[in-house]
């Protein structure tokens, strides 16, 4: 029985000369404009222990990871799926001044699992972080790093989504006081399930007033506007409207410096939550049916390599951005 031995897994590309040569200029033209921007280019490995690049970043990254057993060590590596906790451990341990580290990255990544209808299994990914950091400045310095990127590489008609996973951590917090479990709820607001939360609030025996901010949580999602009716909701906690002011701030920012980019925001954003510790965003671009650019903030990731630091950051992969861009 013959095999077609040049077949390639599913989600895993090979790439041809015309559209290599413009990956790669992409990539140049990306670092070097992190590099005006002072950001310090890093190469983390292709490989680590898992151990290390499980560290603080929760079961979803483990689920994503090929692994396999080192030959010297007897240990179990991973090849890496996101660049992202690298450049955290890098900056914990390798790089441990007290000041701020601006660093960036390009390199290839391998995912057991396409992270979207779209997505490549193989990814090149690129990006840049802030650490030691923890001001809504260095989170808007990023997120308009990432437009510029996007920009840079003809990204037209892009969709920025702004959450923040501050807001059900909270209720999250109230709701296990009250002695109910939140995992299913976790679930249900992530997939804007709304019969099945109004379910799981008849069913709770948590208090009337926080049932209204369970029940208020899912329709906070529009335009700039809903922070307005968000001030409304959470007019007695304090530390809601912090969040929603930073996120009136941000909001105000992007509008007035990227006045082409539609802005939804989502207060019910809690995907990566186990990871992020703040703001979240996504972008997306019309025709291009996942994200093609991620980003948040991520604190204290660097704790369990004995450095908590403030940590804001986010990434691309190159060959999703010359699909949603001019190729150019």
């Amino acid at each position: 029985m013959s095999r077609n031995r040049w077949i390639l897994p599913d989600g895993v590309e090979e790439i041809l000369p015309d559209q290599a040569w413009q990956i790669e200029n992409l990539r140049r033209r990306l670092l070097d404009s992190y590099r005006e921007a002072g950001y310090q280019l890093i190469m983390p490995p292709l490989v680590e222990f898992t151990d290390s690049l499980f560290t603080g970043v929760g079961a979803d990254l483990d689920l994503q990871t090929f692994k396999m057993v080192d030959q010297i060590s007897g240990r179990t590596l991973g090849l890496r799926s996101d660049m992202s906790p690298q450049a955290a451990r890098i900056d914990a341990h390798s790089m441990a001044n007290e000041g701020v580290n601006r660093l960036c990255y390009a390199g290839s990544t391998l995912r057991t699992l396409p992270t979207g209808p779209e997505s490549s299994r193989a990814p090149i990914q690129v990006g840049a972080e802030i650490f030691g950091d923890a001001t809504d400045s260095a989170d808007e310095e990023i997120l308009s790093l990432m437009l510029d990127s996007l920009k840079l590489a003809g990204v037209e008609d892009i969709t920025l989504d702004i959450g923040h996973v501050g807001i059900f951590a909270q209720l999250a917090k109230q709701i296990a006081e009250q002695g109910e479990a939140t995992d299913e709820l976790f679930d249900l607001i992530q997939g804007k399930r709304i019969p099945e939360i109004e379910s799981w609030i008849s069913s709770s025996g948590i208090s009337k007033e926080l049932k209204q901010l369970v029940a208020a949580l899912p329709t906070l999602a529009g335009d700039i506007s809903v922070l307005d009716k968000a001030r409304n909701v959470f007019s007695d906690s304090e530390s809601a409207l912090e969040i929603v002011e930073q996120l009136q701030s941000i909001a105000e920012r992007i509008q007035k410096t990227y006045p082409q980019v539609n802005l939804f925001l989502d207060l019910a954003e809690v995907r990566g939550s186990n990871y992020h510790s703040g703001l979240v965003y996504a972008a997306y671009a019309q025709g291009y049916g996942s994200s093609i650019a991620n980003g948040g903030r991520y604190d204290q990731v660097g704790a369990a390599f004995g450095r908590a630091r403030p940590a804001t950051g986010f990434s691309t992969d190159l060959k999703a951005l010359l699909k949603a861009g001019a190729g150019s």
